[in-house]
């Protein structure tokens, strides 16, 4: 992964079971950046928390769309033809098969939607 950032993300496990309470603000406080996980499955779909602090890659998702919505900080999402600036309490779907690099300007705690068993880093 030279050049990279070093990511600790994990797909093997859904932290909480339906019915279950999370408590999405103090999961997200307790981790460093480039933290990664399934909160929990909703029908299809991944309910996913990442922690982050500068840039991720250049990726795509070929199959699903990408869901983000920031909690903490501030997250730009460039595609090809734009930026996407994200503040706390604002989301944006990436379409499937759409190129997008997104760069966490300073420590952010972002909440994603996926479809379940996507893989984060991308196709």
């Amino acid at each position: 992964m030279a050049g990279r950032q070093a990511y600790d993300i994990e797909t093997d496990v859904i932290e909480h079971a339906a019915g279950e309470k999370i408590d999405v603000s103090a999961i997200g406080a307790a981790h460093a950046p480039w933290w990664n996980r399934t909160l929990c499955e909703v029908n299809d779909s991944w309910v996913r928390l990442g922690v982050m602090e500068g840039d991720f890659h250049w990726h795509k998702h070929d199959d699903t769309d990408e869901f983000f919505m920031v909690l903490e900080g501030h997250l730009d999402i460039e595609l090809e033809d734009q930026m996407v600036s994200l503040e706390p309490g604002q989301a944006f779907t990436v379409p499937k098969g759409v190129m997008h690099f997104p760069h966490s300007r300073g420590r952010s705690v972002v909440l994603m939607i996926e479809r379940a068993g996507v893989v984060p880093t991308g196709d």
